[in-house]
């Protein structure tokens, strides 16, 4: 099992959501993100949604292309399948409020599969909920930067992935609208 391709950005979960798509995935997809809500990580086939249980605190994601998917480590607080294509052979790693984070060139295009998993969620999601507690209305912005870049806890969202095939080609009428 080599890896291939290694990406990895911090990501703030603006409104709890952050995403990943191809470059040329613009569209939003809302049943693929109520799906996310209950499975933390969720997609469509060109757009992954990961929702995180705070909004403040910077969220790494990794995105890493195998030969082939490894295990899950044993301390991951949870796993799901994924799919993910891309026509570009680029994934966008974008902050809902703020947009993106970064992007990925893949090995080539085409549709990758694998699994994500995260650890941390819960913690900094708790260190959040500690922020929120604290009598914070006369803070600046500066002492809430302060506060909320000291968490103890790394949120980490890891899509491990690897080639399957070619993209599917559009429908020549698909590729008229």
């Amino acid at each position: 099992m080599a890896l291939l391709a290694d990406y990895s950005v911090a990501a703030t979960p603006g409104r709890r959501v952050l995403e990943v798509y191809d470059a040329d995935a613009y569209l939003s997809d809302p049943a693929a993100m109520d799906a996310a809500e209950l499975q933390v990580v969720a997609g469509n086939g060109y757009h992954l949604y990961l929702i995180s249980l705070q909004s403040a605190i910077p969220a790494h994601i990794s995105i890493r292309i195998w030969d082939t998917v490894p295990a899950v480590p044993a301390d991951a607080e949870g796993h799901v399948p994924i799919s993910i294509e891309s026509d570009t052979g680029t994934l966008v790693v974008n902050q809902l409020e703020v947009g993106p984070a970064g992007e990925m060139p893949l090995p080539h295009p085409g549709i990758y599969e694998g699994r994500a998993w995260w650890s941390g969620r819960q913690a900094a999601a708790d260190y959040y909920d500690s922020y929120l507690e604290q009598d914070i209305e006369d803070w600046t912005s500066e002492q809430t930067r302060n506060y909320l870049t000291r968490c103890p806890a790394l949120e980490r969202y890891v899509l491990d992935l690897a080639y399957t095939r070619e993209p599917v080609p559009l429908d020549r009428d698909d590729a008229d609208l």
